[in-house]
């Protein structure tokens, strides 16, 4: 499985519906699990971000397609990082020149 971090800010139509919230995010974790991805944390922020998800997919077109769905309901827009783990991280600067 794959690490990502995903931030999301409410679109208008979200903050509209913002109490929905805490609903709309259990109905993700079972989405992301209908392209076989696990939904490991989901946080509400102040700042930048309203919303900070960790997610372990398969692959990339697997959190590309579950990103996809999410924002076509219209209620966050999101931007997704690929996460690395220290023993990824350790494995990578390991293979450096």
């Amino acid at each position: 499985m794959v690490a990502y971090v995903v931030l999301a800010n409410f679109t208008d139509q979200g903050i509209r519906n913002v109490k929905d919230s805490p609903k709309r995010a259990d109905a993700f974790r079972e989405m992301a699990k209908t392209f076989g991805a696990t939904v490991k944390e989901i946080v509400w922020t102040q700042g930048r971000y309203d919303v900070v998800t960790f997610v372990e997919a398969p692959d990339e077109a697997s959190i590309m397609s579950l990103s996809l769905s999410l924002g076509a309901l219209g209620n966050v827009r999101t931007e997704t990082l690929r996460a690395y783990s220290a023993p990824e991280m350790t494995k990578i600067v390991g293979q450096m020149l």
